[in-house]
């Protein structure tokens, strides 16, 4: 069994994660795919196929924007989140933990009918 989430918990959550992570500064896209790896302990793992379809429908949306440079070495394509993507973030990480606490409530008698361990 993996510990890695499933595509469906996924799929609704991966815009979020993604402007929180530029949220820390601009980065190149094999830099983001390493530090979503690394904040989530390894949970989350975004190949290729998915985060760059992905930054284009954002930078299309005007929440990300791209440049190109040559800073370390190669030409690369920089990535940053503009203030739309801020204001998304904000408004995204309020709902997430409206739905966080939501999904905490109703688990919550399942959790205390649960044995304890000894």
């Amino acid at each position: 069994m993996s510990n890695r989430f499933g595509p469906d918990l996924l799929r609704g959550s991966l815009d979020l994660m993604v402007l929180s992570v530029l949220a820390g500064g601009s980065t190149y896209g094999y830099d983001l795919q390493q530090k979503l790896l690394a904040a989530s302990n390894e949970l989350v793992q975004l190949q290729a196929g998915t985060l760059y379809p992905l930054l284009h429908r954002l930078e299309a949306d005007k929440l990300i924007r791209s440049r190109w440079e040559a800073s370390t070495g190669r030409k690369r394509k920089w990535y940053e989140i503009t203030a739309a993507g801020k204001q998304r973030l904000s408004t995204q990480t309020a709902e997430w933990d409206r739905y966080v606490a939501c999904i905490e409530s109703m688990l919550a008698p399942i959790r205390s009918a649960a044995p304890h361990p000894v």
